[in-house]
């Protein structure tokens, strides 16, 4: 059996391996891509607002120029009224300037008038500088001579004594003179009525009471008297010069003071004290007899 060759095997050709693209070039063109896309937009973005702001900016500017037509029509117009306004009084070029002639001098009058004015508020206020000055002083010197006063009263009260009168009840303060009556006066804590009582029978009226001297010793500097008050006699015997002689009437809280501080042969002088609170004074009778 005969075997026939058949063709002849060609030769394998030696194969080739391409390397196959970088990856970051792809990305690095779409990047790219993208990029450029992004700057066109805004590109364009940003010239359709130049576009829009100068479309606005022309609307604007047609609009002023629009009110600019009409504010000079109305000037036209006005001028025009104010010529045939003229034309009506009759008034001339001339008329006008001495008509802004006598603006003018009325202004400077009101000027000159405004400046005389405010020179007379000016020497106005100089002189109520001085008066508000001088009152000033003057209330100083007020406010001294009220000091000087409360200090003498303040003296006064030191110098007249306070003591206990003959119903055992403390009294207020005691005057050994007409000076010191005058300083219990002015301290104004009670009702003064000074006296100046001669010896006899028929009772003296001393502010809202009576008194009858009965007795003067100017040796022992003492004395008897009786005292009508509310319809009372109160005999207040054998006291001495500068004792306070107390005694009850009827509507005061405190008791009326007798203080005598001169005796003589015929004659007493002191003084009556009552409270500021007494409801009227006591009632004494014109004449009362008195008691033992």
């Amino acid at each position: 059996m005969s075997i026939t060759p058949g063709p002849p095997i060609p030769a394998e050709e030696p194969r080739v391996e391409v390397s196959g693209t970088p990856r970051w070039i792809p990305i690095t063109l779409v990047a790219a891509f993208v990029l450029i896309g992004a700057l066109a937009y805004a590109h364009y973005s940003d010239r359709q607002q130049l576009v829009k702001n100068s479309n606005d900016a022309q609307q604007q500017n047609q609009a002023v120029q629009a009110e600019l037509d009409k504010t000079n029509s109305r000037i036209a117009d006005l001028r025009g009224q104010l010529q045939v306004t003229l034309q009506k009084l009759g008034m001339t070029q001339q008329d006008l300037a001495h008509a802004r002639q006598l603006a003018q001098d009325i202004r400077q009058q009101q000027k000159t008038s405004d400046e005389r004015l405010s020179n007379q508020i000016g020497r106005v206020q100089q002189e109520d500088t001085a008066k508000i000055g001088a009152v000033s002083s003057a209330l100083t010197g007020t406010q001294t001579d009220v000091a000087a006063t409360k200090k003498d009263l303040a003296d006064t009260k030191t110098a007249l004594q306070h003591t206990v009168g003959d119903l055992g009840v403390q009294s207020g303060l005691i005057a050994h003179n007409h000076g010191e009556v005058e300083e219990l006066r002015r301290l104004g804590e009670r009702n003064i009525f000074e006296f100046n009582l001669s010896k006899q029978k028929n009772p003296q009226r001393v502010g809202p009471i009576q008194i009858a001297v009965k007795k003067l010793d100017p040796k022992k500097y003492r004395y008897t008297m009786n005292v009508m008050a509310d319809d009372k006699s109160i005999e207040k015997k054998d006291k001495t010069a500068g004792e306070p002689v107390q005694f009850y009437v009827q509507g005061a809280r405190a008791p009326y003071e007798i203080v005598v501080f001169n005796i003589s042969k015929n004659n007493m002088t002191g003084y009556l004290s009552t409270p500021k609170d007494a409801s009227g004074g006591a009632s004494a009778p014109a004449s009362a007899p008195a008691k033992p």
